[in-house]
């Protein structure tokens, strides 16, 4: 899809397949930690109209934490990995519930999928999710996503549920994510800290500049703030999807968007890659580095893989399939693939001609170390 206009007054007009993110602190009163029925009964009605529409809708909500805590009694703002994990479990029960309710009024099932990292970074694991995802909503179903914070632990986790929003989308091709926040887009800085900060309308790409404006979270339910909005925009625009950040702190925030209510647009990259590149560009653990010369650089801009006569350095201990990042010898990230050769293997053959690599491992040895059906060049 092209970037629409940043005058358009409906923010989503035109987009088909929407992720709506929400956020802890828009939907769990930060004081009593109870749930703000009002404000859900409102952007439930907003979903049923998106609905009526003919529109794919799928949730993505926080929330489960906040509420566990208070059903369990746990006092404090900062719990143990523990304790983190029992309110969780207790939390996401109410939360599933809270949805299933106020949808239910407006005649739409909703179906629970609990996501950890391992099931959008390993492929098989992320073409069944995807399948899930589909089915429910060809089905009709409003698909209500969350990390699954009761088994997931501080060093394997998405961390936050704008990250996991951004790969729930690029992997159903939705065309459109919308990050419901406490902030109704970007400012060219933190606007709490600085009353001289002025409204982002539209961003065409996240540069370096982009990114030098995001501050941190502004509540102790959020785990993200702007410079996690900036990490899922990336990932989106690679993917084609369009996303949006908006206030959502109001009742019906959608249809606000739809009134033509403040927002920052990010358009999406024109183009778009095939589904397994999205699902490459899209992954969370880089395990590798390689940093190739200036010929291999031109070499992929062209349109080849990369082969290891062009390789100067290597880091990481990777594997064949894992997801390496692919640099410069300026250090820039150019490109991101599916290696084809474990570490000790490529060690052995880096800055080697291909019928070398042959005499060395085999004449049956592919000697792409990556090839281009695995590689995504990512924008300069």
């Amino acid at each position: 899809m092209q970037p629409r206009a940043v005058e358009t007054q409906n923010a989503l007009a035109g987009y088909k397949r929407l992720v709506i993110k929400i956020g802890s602190a828009l939907l769990v009163d930060d004081k009593s930690g109870k749930l703000r029925t009002e404000w859900l009964a409102a952007l439930a009605s907003d979903i049923a109209a998106l609905k009526a529409e003919g529109r794919d809708v799928v949730i993505v909500s926080s929330g489960a934490i906040a509420l566990g805590r208070r059903l369990l009694g746990l006092p404090g703002k900062a719990l143990p990995l523990d304790q983190s994990q029992a309110a969780a479990s207790a939390g996401q029960i109410a939360l599933s519930q809270a949805w299933a309710s106020h949808l239910s009024e407006h005649g739409i099932t909703t179906g629970q999928i609990l996501l950890t990292p391992n099931i959008t970074e390993e492929r098989r694991y992320f073409l069944n999710a995807r399948t899930t995802i589909n089915t429910l909503l060809g089905l009709g179903a409003v698909p209500i996503i969350n990390e699954n914070d009761s088994v997931a632990t501080f060093e394997i986790r998405y961390g936050d549920n704008d990250r996991l929003s951004a790969r729930v989308a690029t992997m159903i091709e939705a065309d459109m994510l919308v990050l419901l926040s406490d902030i109704d887009g970007l400012y060219t800085a933190p606007p709490a800290q600085n009353p001289d900060a002025r409204h982002i309308p539209h961003v065409a790409e996240i540069t370096p500049e982009i990114e030098a404006m995001a501050g941190g979270a502004a509540s102790h339910l959020s785990r993200g703030g702007m410079t996690t909005k900036l990490g899922a925009g990336k990932i989106t625009a690679n993917a084609g999807t369009a996303m949006i950040i908006a206030l959502g702190t109001g009742l019906h925030p959608l249809r606000n968007l739809v009134d033509g209510g403040r927002h920052t647009l990010f358009a999406p990259a024109t183009n778009t890659t095939a589904a397994r590149k999205r699902w490459i560009m899209g992954t969370l653990e880089i395990t590798g580095q390689i940093t190739i010369d200036d010929g291999a650089v031109r070499a992929l801009k062209g349109g080849r893989s990369l082969l290891p006569i062009g390789v100067v350095k290597l880091r990481g201990d990777f594997v064949r399939g894992d997801v390496v990042a692919i640099r410069d010898l300026e250090d820039r990230e150019i490109a991101r693939g599916l290696v084809g050769l474990d570490r000790d293997s490529a060690d052995l053959v880096i800055g080697k001609k291909s019928e070398t690599i042959k005499d060395m491992l085999g004449p049956s040895t592919r000697t792409e170390l990556v090839h281009r059906d695995n590689l995504v060049l990512l924008s300069q």
